[in-house]
């Protein structure tokens, strides 16, 4: 096993140092065709040595292969082990892709010096083209820069019904740039991530229950207490509405023409739509039963002559 191996490393040592010979006959190979003057021996020569350089070309195609099965293997240990951790689905996601750029960019550069490219070119190379890179995408940084915020962070997932900006939605998918947005009403909204990780986000989804709040008005002429009991008997009454939590119905206001009744109920988060709407309509049914007017808006005109 042990001469295997050291006679595979002369073979890439000779190889990787026949490389410049190559280019070299190349070379002489280019300027006699280019005189008209083709030796059949220079030809030959560079034959001979792209034959000789032929197993480092076959040795660096190897260690790439190997090195993309190497980071494959990697990449589903490092996924197993997030697998049973907290982090976000979107940020695992991420985090694998990103991993994956770095190990093929890794298994790219070794490829790249056993064919004999010097590793200062290559590490200047990509330096460069990052440069580049990043020149044209200056813009797009504080994106980038929000969505490694808003991955690590967490102040909402996938699946959480979140304001921000003025658009409200549910997260349907957080990528690096951008994060999207289902509507209520099926519209689909991406918002830059710079956006969103610098400004205000409501997240809906975050706790377990929500309180639902309501105003409700009656004229001055009706029985104010007797109003207060019908609607907390709706609230005891509705299914949704946490018991546990205790209701309330009070005066908050005497306006100009009505006496304002704030209700506020528990429910849980994803019950809250429902019971929104269903106090409003069991109010108002309670109320018509019980005889409980719900005034129009009124204004009193005097004349004088």
């Amino acid at each position: 096993m042990d001469e295997a191996i050291e006679t595979t490393t002369a073979i890439i040592e000779e190889t990787v140092t026949s490389a410049p010979d190559i280019v070299k006959e190349g070379e002489e190979v280019m300027d006699a065709i280019a005189s008209g003057n083709v030796d059949t021996s220079i030809m030959a020569d560079f034959g001979k040595a792209l034959l000789s350089y032929l197993p480092t070309v076959i040795v660096a195609v190897l260690i790439f292969i190997i090195g993309k099965i190497i980071a494959k293997i990697i990449l589903k240990i490092i996924d197993t082990g997030m697998g049973r951790t907290h982090i976000d689905k979107t940020a695992q996601g991420f985090l694998k892709s990103l991993l994956n750029i770095i190990f093929t960019a890794f298994v790219i550069v070794i490829a790249l010096s056993t064919l004999g490219i010097p590793m200062t070119s290559i590490i200047t190379a990509i330096g460069a083209a990052g440069v580049a890179v990043a020149l044209a995408l200056q813009n797009s940084l504080s994106n980038v820069a929000g969505g490694f915020l808003i991955l690590f962070t967490r102040p909402f997932g996938k699946g959480d019904y979140i304001a921000t900006n003025g658009m409200e939605g549910v997260v349907e998918d957080i990528s690096i740039i951008s994060t999207k947005l289902i509507t209520p009403d099926n519209k689909v909204i991406y918002i830059p991530n710079g956006m969103v990780s610098g400004s205000t986000v409501i997240n809906y989804s975050a706790e377990q229950k929500r309180r639902v709040d309501h105003t409700v008005c009656i004229s001055y002429e009706q029985d104010l207490k007797k109003a207060e009991s019908i609607v907390r008997s709706v609230l005891e009454k509705h299914d949704l509405v946490l018991h546990d939590e205790e209701h309330f119905a009070r005066v908050s206001a005497l306006l100009d023409s009505s006496v304002e009744i704030t209700v506020r109920a528990w429910t849980k988060t994803e019950n809250y739509w429902s019971v929104y709407f269903d106090l409003i309509e069991q109010i108002k049914l309670a109320f018509v039963e019980n005889g409980i007017e719900i005034p129009y808006n009124k204004l009193d005109v005097n004349i004088k002559k």
